[in-house]
């Protein structure tokens, strides 16, 4: 999993954005998948998401301090379908979308200025792309602190997908 995170910091380093969105977007799929492999695909990615990520797009908002969720799990998962199956920021035809319509990501701004977590016309969420990406990879951390030394989970991470360095080719026998 240190492989995807540095993946991910060095794509958001290079200004990546689309590298960096894609990857990101796995990630709640990759971690629930570990974690719960019996599991649809949808219930994992939104109940990762739900425990790792919700806490960072729910706040308070108005006088009356009214808890509102920006970014549900189910909207989540339905912009990871979309962008990695149709490469396209609107949710509108899937399935699993709550109440969001479309996705806007944006550049990170000049220091100090951030554009994250608003609402346009209220069915739309803009999202600075660098902070959505560093909040999966702290949610992706937070997860690894939890799920350390599971032995289930201990297995399945040796089956995670690797790049070998070309001097370390495995031999046919590390395959299986």
């Amino acid at each position: 999993m240190n492989d995807l995170i540095k993946a991910l910091e060095l794509s958001i380093n290079n200004k990546n954005w689309y590298g960096a969105l894609f990857l990101a977007l796995c990630i709640p799929d990759i971690c629930g998948y570990i974690e719960s492999p019996k599991k649809k695909s949808q219930d994992r990615y939104e109940q990762w998401f739900k425990e790792y990520m919700l806490s960072k797009y729910s706040f308070c908002v108005g006088p009356e301090h009214t808890p509102q969720v920006f970014l549900s799990p189910s909207d989540c998962y339905a912009l990871r379908c979309a962008i990695l199956h149709e490469g396209r920021d609107v949710i509108l035809e899937q399935n699993a979308r709550e109440a969001l319509d479309r996705f806007h990501f944006i550049e990170p701004p000049p220091r100090g200025i951030q554009i994250h977590c608003n609402r346009i016309n209220n069915n739309i969420l803009q999202l600075q792309v660098d902070i959505f990406c560093n909040d999966m990879i702290n949610g992706l951390r937070k997860w690894q602190q939890n799920i350390h030394k599971i032995p289930d989970i201990e297995q399945r991470f040796k089956n995670i997908l690797k790049v070998y360095p070309s001097i370390q080719i495995p031999k046919m026998s590390d395959t299986k």
